[in-house]
């Protein structure tokens, strides 16, 4: 499976869910409250339905997308997807299902990925009903929409978990579950790390010690915590207000986010703390950090933060010891930020199968980038492997094929 003799693990991998996941695992006594798969645009009801096209509702009163998010993207999307459309013949066949995802990452060349959500990258997106009352989302709720993914995922996971291996959701509205729920996945299933959506529940940065028994959990585990965006959902408006055009939107919500992000962990104490706490900020970009790095370090210690934050070392070493951030497979800057701040913090990724996703020519892609070949090593492999502390095996790796698993 390995692309020209290069080991690949895929930092950032998706996948997509079942329509009715959460009437499916969902606990019977919150199952009034689950989330709802449509195969369309869920904010507009588009009639249009194209198999990338994949959205969720909430029932009752609780709105997942910002409220002033009045747009259809949909047209735009299709006309964007439709040359790639023949790719994912198999993965629409049958379902995107686990065997499916091995045959995707067989014909893509990667021997290992993470698996992150689509309709789950949206169903957290909701403020805590202690701050947004009738239109939050309870707490006791959002944990278990988010042991019901989890639930689902080792299930998706059974054709290979050598190969495939999940990133827990949990829901921050409850930090108490959130922790019970990362040991339960790292511990029953074998999760690799949990991830999180950027945006603030109860206006709490990620840096309040509210969250300290979280990042401890993860830390004694030795999991990382990934940061994610997802779509403009009624939490922090990361992107800028701009909805009538998705291209201006997302411009600047995936990347704003896992930024903030890094601020809090590295400016706010964080990573201090928590010595051993390894964080991934991703499908951001990577070309953005070293201008974060300097502007962090200048606002320390050429400016006000050392008499606000007493810091052991400088924020952007903190981020060099601690932190991860993805390259995309056709982001020209990568070989800029490598000369700048070296090549062991980046991570690579394909986001499939997403509408910016280059499958099945992400790894052919990112080859033509003006890296070396230790670089190429480094982002394939070695950093990723370290970011969620994965070992090679090469005879548990390569065990089960995708393509002979969907011939049989």
């Amino acid at each position: 499976m390995a692309h020209k003799g290069f080991k690949v693990i895929d930092s950032d991998m998706h996948l997509i869910e079942p329509c009715d996941l959460w009437q499916t695992y969902m606990d019977d006594k919150f199952k009034e409250f689950a989330p709802v798969g449509v195969n369309n645009t869920a904010w507009n009801q588009d009639p249009r339905v194209h198999p990338r096209l994949f959205g969720v509702v909430t029932s009752g009163k609780v709105p997942i997308m910002h409220p002033d998010a009045k747009f259809d993207w949909s047209s735009a999307l299709i006309a964007h997807m439709k040359e790639a459309d023949p790719e994912y013949g198999v993965a629409v066949e049958r379902n995107w299902d686990g065997v499916s995802q091995l045959y995707a990452m067989d014909k893509e060349g990667i021997d290992i990925a993470v698996l992150f959500p689509s309709r789950g990258l949206f169903v957290l997106g909701v403020e805590s009903s202690e701050t947004a009352g009738s239109k939050g989302l309870a707490p006791e709720v959002a944990a278990a929409i988010a042991r019901a993914y989890n639930d689902w995922l080792h299930d998706f996971t059974a054709p290979d978990r050598k190969r495939l291996y999940g990133a827990a959701m949990v829901a921050a509205h409850d930090v108490k579950a959130a922790v019970a729920e990362t040991r339960r996945c790292v511990e029953k299933f074998g999760f690799k790390s949990i991830f999180l959506l950027p945006g603030q529940i109860n206006k709490r940065p990620w840096h309040d010690p509210h969250y300290y028994p979280l990042w401890q959990e993860c830390q004694e585990l030795g999991i990382p915590v990934v940061f994610h965006g997802g779509g403009p959902d009624s939490l922090t408006q990361f992107g800028q207000g701009l909805y009538d055009k998705l291209m201006m939107w997302h411009t600047f919500s995936h990347s704003l986010g896992p930024m903030a992000a890094a601020v809090s962990f590295c400016q706010g104490g964080v990573f201090q703390r928590f010595p051993k706490l390894r964080a991934g900020l991703l499908e951001g970009n990577c070309s953005w950090a070293p201008w974060m790095l300097s502007r962090m370090d200048d606002q320390y210690e050429d400016y006000v933060g050392r008499f606000e934050q007493k810091l052991d070392r400088l924020p952007s070493e903190y981020f060099k010891t601690n932190a991860y951030i993805s390259v995309e497979a056709d982001e020209k800057p990568t070989p800029l930020v490598v000369q700048w701040m070296g090549d062991d913090n980046l991570v690579f990724s394909t986001d499939y199968p997403h509408p910016d996703s280059k499958f099945p020519h992400a790894v052919e892609k990112f080859m033509t980038l003006a890296l070396s070949e230790q670089n190429r090593r480094k982002l394939l492999w070695d950093n990723c492997a370290r970011l969620y502390n994965i070992e090679y095996d090469a005879a548990a790796v390569h065990a089960v094929n995708g393509d002979a698993a969907i011939a049989s």
